[in-house]
């Protein structure tokens, strides 16, 4: 294992800094060696029972895009009802999608059903098979970043809806769909906390037994 040197762990530490959830990108197209390289990260992925259950699905066609938009505008309506006062006043002028400007868009899901791992480690816990295919977002998430790339992870849309439109196997299950892209600006402060949504906490609290 190679030894790491204290600028590497202080440059990762930054680059965990820099992993921020964008949500304005520049339309330039990316090219496709760059976003390859990224992908080739889910390879090395750890996975429960080595099962490698992600099935990633690149959203290029018009119609299929049209449809997302669709679904996120109708989901994303939805949840601004569960709102009211200052909040729901932030909430309606958060941009909470890039998925008219991002370049690049995925539909990344977990296959349930899948029979590679031979169920180990998910019998008792199933859900871990998805826990696996968020690690595996969370490393191309990271490599994006050393590209210089910036990636929104798009939270509000139903699912099964998405799952219909996107014409996917039942037995898939959606995890995330990621838009990626040169970002307008980068920053190290989450859009949330600059808006006085929420506050990153500072401490970790951990439970003694």
């Amino acid at each position: 294992m190679p030894d790491f040197s204290d600028q590497f762990r202080q440059e990762f530490t930054q680059l965990l800094r820099w992993r921020r959830d964008v949500r304005r990108f520049r339309t330039d197209p990316v090219e496709g060696a760059i976003v390859d390289r990224c992908l080739s990260t889910f390879n090395l992925a750890p996975s429960v029972g080595l099962s490698e259950p992600w099935r990633i699905v690149r959203v290029t066609s018009q119609p299929a895009r049209d449809a997302a938009i669709a679904n996120f505008e109708a989901a994303n309506a939805d949840a601004l009802k569960g709102y009211s006062g200052e909040k729901a006043q932030i909430y309606s002028g958060l941009k909470l999608s890039g998925m008219r400007d991002a370049p690049v868009q995925f539909a990344v899901f977990c296959d349930d059903e899948t029979p590679k791992g031979q169920g180990l480690g998910a019998a008792t816990m199933p859900e871990t098979r998805r826990y696996s295919v968020v690690a595996a977002i969370t490393q191309f998430w990271l490599a994006a970043r050393t590209e210089g790339l910036g990636v929104g992870w798009v939270s509000i849309l139903d699912p099964a809806r998405l799952t219909r439109d996107l014409d996917v196997p039942a037995g898939w299950s959606l995890i995330a769909y990621l838009c990626v892209g040169w970002p307008e600006e980068n920053k190290t402060t989450p859009t949330l906390q600059q808006v006085g949504w929420e506050t990153r906490s500072t401490t970790l609290d951990i439970l003694e037994r």
